[in-house]
């Protein structure tokens, strides 16, 4: 099982059903480390560990024939914090995969955010927003396994390996152009990096998941991060 596809429902059951929503803000891994956010294992395991990149903490993940993610729950509101910005990077892109199939559902980062849509924990619609290996930047689709899943490639192949990329996105908006959903409640953000289906590996690096009031990105990290620690 896997975190974007047909199991998106069963990670909100787990992650939400059987608890109150948690603060309106995600905890930054600057500051709090991974404190707050939640391991959903599906297939291997992910390491995830907090690194320096330079004078800041940044969440650091290897993937190497594994799917395991990381998740927060809340309920954000929209009306005042619409925009989502992180920064992100990679150091390799998965070569001769079809990400729109089941096959090759794999991606060296991608980050989700999570709206439910009914009271039953699968009523959910994910945006999953990906540094793609193979479709081109720009690019959009619907999962392999679920209609409740659609993906967009931020970034693609490898123009920008081991490079910081700022990302921003209104999420209002974009649920509104890929699910005709103009109301988002939206009650989870996660982060992944896999390569379960592909069979490869891959290290990402994502910096703190912002939410705004405004389109203005508050910039990435300058210098380079530490890798992982021993496993």
């Amino acid at each position: 099982m896997k975190f974007s596809c047909f199991t998106i429902g069963f990670l909100i059951s787990h992650m939400v059903a059987s608890a109150a929503l948690a603060a309106e803000l995600p905890p930054f891994f600057s500051t709090s480390g991974l404190d707050g956010w939640k391991t959903e294992k599906f297939s291997g395991q992910t390491h995830y560990q907090i690194v320096t990149a330079g004078d800041q903490k940044v969440l650091a993940a290897h993937t190497q024939h594994a799917a395991s993610g990381l998740g927060w729950e809340g309920e954000i509101n929209l009306s005042e914090t619409p925009w989502l910005h992180w920064c992100w990077r990679v150091s390799n892109t998965y070569s001769s995969i079809d990400e729109r199939s089941k096959a090759g559902d794999d991606y060296p980062a991608r980050v989700y955010a999570v709206a439910r849509t009914g009271r039953l924990p699968w009523q959910v619609q994910a945006l999953n927003y990906v540094w793609a290996s193979e479709q081109p930047k720009g690019a959009d689709w619907p999962n392999a396994f679920t209609s409740r899943a659609h993906l967009l490639a931020l970034q693609s192949g490898n123009t920008k390996l081991n490079q910081w990329v700022a990302e921003s996105r209104h999420l209002t908006q974009d649920f509104q152009r890929y699910f005709d959903n103009p109301n988002p409640r939206v009650i989870a953000l996660a982060l992944m990096s896999d390569s379960d289906n592909a069979g490869g590996e891959a290290k990402a690096w994502y910096s703190d998941l912002i939410l705004s009031a405004t389109a203005d990105h508050s910039g990435c990290p300058t210098d380079d991060p530490d890798y992982l620690g021993e496993e």
